[in-house]
């Protein structure tokens, strides 16, 4: 059983590890398939951790009319949603029919971040001021400016990326509690509470999901069978500058490879 780290739906599993080798084994040996596996991708998110101003003009000429935008403001974290966008701009200096526009252009930015090409989310977009042209300016002219004023002042904003984070609850004989706890510090998980009684104990912790794949084995073979497992979504939690310089080093790898 497993919840979903980015819908938060409750996951029941029938088949398990040990079922899936099997199958893939099958699959290899009876239907000569050649079968490719790895490991379940984590829904990492970016956001950024401080506010970064950007004053950006978008400015294009070809030939017939061209493309003018101007727009002034700020991004910053933003706990309350996932995305929000405010204009504060006065005096018709980006007329009202081009704000949705400056909206669309910084949601647009939200769907890949660029650290490690994951969504961004928790941040909160600011309007101060702009500038426009009678005949340049457009819709589209005004999404332009904003993904670029994105663009300008992300990194800026100090980006970090966020991990899932789970709930996981872990009970077996008491006899085996130090290995069960140690399984859980190796996957950078942090008690949070234990309860013992009749020979048996249960430990809370929260770990991330990174560290919760093929973990099924591992507690199998730490308690001899004997322990089990449930898991749920909790948060998601900054990642250590260790784990998040090896998630852009590979990234970028991607990338150019």
């Amino acid at each position: 059983t497993y919840v979903d780290a980015e819908s938060g739906e409750t996951i029941v599993c029938g088949m398990g590890e040990l079922h899936l080798e099997v199958y893939i084994e099958r699959m290899k040996r009876e239907y000569g398939a050649d079968v490719e596996t790895g490991a379940p991708q984590v829904a990492y998110r970016e956001t950024v951790s401080r506010r970064a101003d950007f004053d950006y003009i978008h400015k294009k000429q070809t030939g017939g009319s061209g493309q003018y935008g101007k727009i002034i403001g700020f991004m910053e974290p933003w706990e309350e949603e996932e995305y929000a966008f405010e204009s504060k701009v006065v005096g018709g200096n980006i007329p009202k029919e081009y704000i949705p526009s400056c909206d669309k252009g910084f949601r647009s930015q939200m769907k890949k971040g660029r650290l490690i090409g994951f969504p961004i989310v928790n941040v909160k977009f600011t309007v101060l001021d702009g500038a426009y042209h009678a005949v340049d300016s457009s819709d589209m002219a005004f999404q332009a400016a904003a993904m670029g004023a994105f663009r300008a002042s992300y990194e800026k904003a100090s980006p970090i990326i966020l991990e899932p984070v789970m709930n996981v609850s872990l009970e077996g004989p008491t006899e085996f509690q130090g290995a069960m706890v140690r399984t859980l510090m190796q996957r950078r998980g942090m008690v949070t509470g234990t309860v013992e009684e009749d020979g048996f104990c249960r430990i809370d912790a929260d770990v991330p999901l990174a560290g919760m794949f093929a973990y099924s084995n591992v507690i199998r073979s730490a308690t001899q069978g004997k322990a089990e497992f449930t898991m749920e979504f909790a948060k998601y939690s900054r990642v250590p500058e260790e784990v998040s310089s090896d998630l852009k080093k590979k990234y970028q790898e991607e990338k150019n490879g």
